[in-house]
């Protein structure tokens, strides 16, 4: 008695196919050309990116390695982390977003307990975002204390 080997049938081999496509496996086929941002000049670490800077260009390689930046409005207002050459795709890796405070700029400084609001102005020790608790001096006494970073940009002083 001898076997023959058995192929899959082509409507088992299809849906194989729609189904990998789904899940990612195979990436996009041809479901339309991709874009992606490049800049039209050198781009140095610690630059605010804005629209001037780059362009979309469409992606014609199709073994372009993928983490890259495909919409402009995806890199608008983050910085650079490292340096970026003309005429490359920008790796989403290396953009951050902008730090609400900055160290050694002034900011206010707003202590709220005790049915009693204080504010004094003062210097952050470290760049920080929304949320950080970090270290500020207070310009006026030169005392350091630690509070969190708010949203409006004012560290909020942590009683103690």
């Amino acid at each position: 008695m001898t076997f023959r080997p058995t192929l899959p049938s082509p409507r088992f081999l299809r849906g194989a196919f729609v189904v990998a496509c789904v899940l990612g496996v195979m990436g996009p086929v041809q479901a339309g050309q991709q874009t992606a941002v490049v800049p039209h000049r050198t781009i140095y670490p610690g630059e605010e990116l804005n629209a001037d800077l780059v362009r979309e260009v469409k992606v014609t390689n199709p073994n372009l390695r993928g983490g890259y930046v495909a919409i402009t409005s995806e890199i608008l207002g983050k910085v650079t982390t490292r340096t970026l050459l003309p005429g490359h795709t920008i790796p989403a890796a290396a953009l951050r977003d902008a730090w609400t405070v900055q160290r050694g700029s002034t900011v206010p400084l707003v202590f709220d307990g005790n049915g009693m609001i204080i504010t004094a102005v003062g210097t952050p020790l470290q760049n920080a975002f929304i949320g950080d608790f970090i270290q500020a001096r207070n310009i006026e006494t030169g005392v350091v204390i630690s509070g969190t970073v708010m949203a409006d940009g004012s560290v909020r002083v942590a009683p103690k």
